[in-house]
């Protein structure tokens, strides 16, 4: 009997949620208004047109190029100082919502969770709340209570990023084998000393490896923050395309490609000298990072590892000098008096039943958004991941095929995606669709980005033996290469998910629908009341997203 492939077992592991996740696909098309009439705002062409017409000749004027380079320090500098609170928090956040630094301090307790007072339950549910609220939200809070200041885009990019680290690292360090900690637990160390020894080290990898992933990420996010009013590169994109100078902005988001393209590939020059390739290496077994480690040590490349990190250490204190936060105005009585009037206006939410009705409505479009956007995003996504690899064989026309796939997932994920909405719009009428579809090619160049790297660290010996038993290329992919990863894949779309859900609500603030375009409305017209109301629904569709998306993991696991 023939043997099937490994994905139709998956699949037949995980029945269940894939007929859900197709009935919501579906379901979600539906609310979005894929299926209604009259979507094409065909007057709009005409715009499209002009805006590709511009790529031709962007704005090369000196006064301008000077204007770009400057905007991109700023990003630049904004990504950096905000990584830097981020990962101070995620480590010790990290620390404290891991269950082993609970285990070390009480090891006679099998799990962390046999009480529901515990503190690490309480160190989980602390670091759910700045997650769940977009670095833009946090950002538009800011600067009501700091005003224009630089301080407001490293806080808005370092307090949920913070939070995202640490939920990562807690992972990282959990899934870390716990038999050198228990030995040095049992031969009288602490337990602080037995975190150092016995479990620190065998995750460092894995932990700098993500590190330097979510330097890609605030880069982009530094962008978003430009888009709602903080500065650099994303302020001037938008200044451009709402004046209709597309020379300008073809110019810009150049600057910006290219800033995304040196980060990533100085990104992944650093995590391949630390023997852990993987962007997101949370499932990747820890011995194996242990011997990876190991074998980084071990080469010459370890001095220029040094280097580049010592390099990353100063760039901090060089971008915090650059944009010059004034970190005054943190201790300053005037934001305690901002901040607790903030509060007053805010508490209690207005949970009347017509914002209730109104919110229940907008969650139902918001989370459509989300599953739309990432069916799309994960469906082409995983078909340009496999041509995004690095090809076995180094010919010139496989090569041709790999640089323009990766050029295109750059640039896919490089635009935020309040641009994507913006131009998208142009074609669309406004509502949850254009938003769905901004979210989708955003996310489509991450997931193809982050597929395509799991493909190439596959291990290529089972597709290598059925090339050579005879079989066509065909089958050496379906029973070879798929089947080590597509759970792989699977992982990634699922947990993209939950990133997905957080942005529709910056694409909301463009206009392109969701709980977003409320929250816009309630800011505008200085309703907290509300807007806290429409945070905590938020929060509850972050938490469902959340908890799905987790149990989707494991079950294709």
């Amino acid at each position: 009997m023939a043997t099937r492939p490994a994905w139709h077992s998956l699949l037949r592991g995980g029945r269940l949620v894939a007929l859900v996740t197709l009935l919501a696909i579906v379901g979600s098309a539906i609310q979005v208004g894929l299926f209604r009439g009259n979507l094409i705002n065909a007057g709009g062409w005409a715009l499209v047109g002009q805006f590709f017409a511009a790529a031709l000749r962007p704005e090369l004027s000196p006064d301008f190029l000077a204007l770009t380079l400057q905007a991109t320090l700023v990003t630049f500098a904004y990504a950096i100082s905000g990584l830097a609170l981020s990962l101070v928090i995620g480590f010790v956040g990290g620390l404290l919502s891991s269950e082993v630094w609970w285990l070390a301090r009480r090891p006679y307790r099998r799990s962390p969770t046999t009480t529901l007072d515990s503190p690490w339950l309480i160190a989980r549910g602390a670091l759910a709340v700045p997650r769940a609220i977009h670095e833009a939200i946090w950002g538009l809070f800011l600067v009501r209570i700091l005003g224009l200041d630089p301080l407001v885009a490293i806080l808005a990019l370092g307090i949920p990023f913070g939070a995202i680290t640490a939920k990562v690292f807690s992972e990282i360090i959990d899934e870390i084998p716990r038999d050198a900690l228990a030995a040095l637990l049992n031969s009288g160390a602490t337990p602080a000393q037995a975190m150092l020894y016995g479990v620190l080290p065998r995750a460092l990898p894995n932990l700098l490896s993500y590190a330097f992933y979510r330097l890609e990420c605030a880069i982009r996010s530094a962008t978003v923050l430009g888009v709602i009013g903080a500065g650099g590169l994303g302020y001037q994109i938008l200044l451009s395309l709402q004046s209709l100078r597309y020379d300008e902005m073809w110019t810009l988001m150049a600057a910006l490609l290219g800033l995304s393209g040196l980060t990533d590939w100085l990104s992944a020059r650093i995590r391949q000298a630390l023997g852990a390739p993987a962007r997101l290496a949370v499932d990747m077994a820890a011995d194996c990072a242990t011997a990876a480690a190991a074998r980084a040590r071990a080469t010459p490349a370890s001095r220029a590892l040094l280097a580049l990190l010592a390099v990353a250490a100063l760039l901090v204190p060089l971008s915090v000098g650059y944009i010059r936060p004034d970190f005054g105005k943190l201790f300053a009585p005037r934001t305690g008096m901002l901040l607790a009037d903030l509060f007053d206006q805010m508490i209690p939410p207005d949970l009347s039943l017509a914002v209730v009705g109104t919110l229940l409505g907008l969650s139902a479009q918001t989370l459509a958004m989300s599953v739309v956007a990432i069916a799309v995003a994960g469906g082409f996504g995983l078909g340009l991941a496999y041509v995004a690899a690095r090809p076995a064989r180094r010919t010139r026309s496989a090569w041709l095929v790999y640089s323009v796939a990766r050029f295109v997932l750059l640039c896919c994920r490089a635009i935020p995606a309040p641009v994507w909405a913006l131009l998208i719009l142009f074609v669309i009428f406004p509502g949850p669709l254009p938003g769905a579809l901004a979210i989708a090619v955003h996310n489509l160049g991450i997931l193809g980005r982050l597929i395509a790297e799991a493909v190439e660290n596959a291990d290529a010996r089972p597709s290598r033996a059925l090339k050579s038993a005879g079989a066509p290329p065909a089958q050496a992919f379906l029973y070879g290469l798929l089947p080590i990863t597509l759970p792989q894949a699977l992982a990634y779309i699922f947990y993209r998910w939950e990133i997905a859900m957080r942005e529709t609500v910056i694409v909301g603030f463009v206009g392109a629908g969701g709980v977003g375009r409320l929250l816009t409305e309630q800011l505008s017209s200085f309703d907290y009341a509300g807007v806290l109301a429409t945070l905590i629904a938020l929060l509850v569709l972050t938490v469902v997203v959340d908890g799905l998306s987790t149990l989707a993991r494991r079950v294709f696991r």
